[in-house]
């Protein structure tokens, strides 16, 4: 069974750092580009930070650039996402989601989707 699960989500105060994990069963993600979306209630997806198969460059939103670090763990079949510096606007469900070989501008061009991990930013 095709499966990924995020973790590491939580409450962090501002400034603070998590780590989240994405870790996939049922199928191997050296093949895939791996992004990360966030969604705050009312509000629409958007994407975050996506590594690609091929030279694992990440990419980011110009929001967390500089605060946020993808990686990925082939033998581990996981991929993370290191945030420091965290800040009440990140608060959001966190969801990783595959795509074949190269990462995509849009949601909808990513296949298998997690459950999603709740991250809050609060003092």
């Amino acid at each position: 069974q095709v499966q990924l699960v995020e973790s590491g989500g939580g409450l962090v105060q501002p400034g603070g750092s998590l780590r989240l994990s994405c870790a996939a069963s049922g199928f191997t993600l050296d093949y895939y580009a791996i992004g990360w979306f966030r969604q705050a209630p009312g509000k629409e997806r958007e994407g975050v930070s996506c590594i690609s198969s091929s030279d694992d460059k990440g990419y980011y939103a110009d929001s967390v650039q500089g605060r946020f670090t993808i990686s990925r763990d082939n033998a581990r079949n996981t991929v993370y996402l290191q945030m420091n510096s965290l800040k009440p606007e990140d608060t959001a469900v966190y969801y990783c989601a595959t795509r074949w070989s190269k990462c995509g501008s849009y949601y909808y061009e990513y296949g298998h989707w997690g459950q999603g991990t709740q991250v809050t930013v609060s003092s």
